[in-house]
């Protein structure tokens, strides 16, 4: 009857164990999802990259949750991109408030589409 039992839990715990797997689209995004940096637009991309960071630095949150910094439209970010605060803020680097503060780093994708977007003199488009 032991036998029988410890035939079972062999059994379940190789059942439970073979059932985890991963895509393999998640296990090699950039396979599978490369990086598009081809077209990059500030309505597009950098609206939509900076989305997130709407909820600390809009027009109505901006002087109570994030220290006066506005970016809401276009010359919003560009007065920042000037300056070079915001690049340094998202790449975290030394000097520069990291951002976001609350929640990781933005994704190398998203940090090359902007960087794209800046060395393309920042259109407004």
């Amino acid at each position: 009857m032991k036998q029988i039992i410890r035939l079972a839990l062999i059994l379940l715990i190789a059942l439970i164990a073979g059932c985890y797997y991963d895509t393999e689209e998640r296990l090699y995004p950039t396979i599978f999802n490369p990086c598009d940096d081809t077209v990059v637009t500030f309505s597009g991309t950098v609206t939509s990259i900076l989305h997130s960071c709407q909820t600390c630095h809009s027009n109505s949150n901006a002087t109570s949750s994030g220290n006066g910094v506005k970016l809401q439209n276009y010359a919003d970010v560009v007065t920042y991109i000037n300056n070079g605060k915001l690049m340094g803020s998202i790449r975290q680097e030394n000097g520069y408030i990291k951002m976001p503060q609350t929640g990781g780093k933005l994704s190398d994708c998203e940090i090359s589409q902007l960087q794209k977007w800046i060395d393309a003199k920042t259109p407004n488009n």
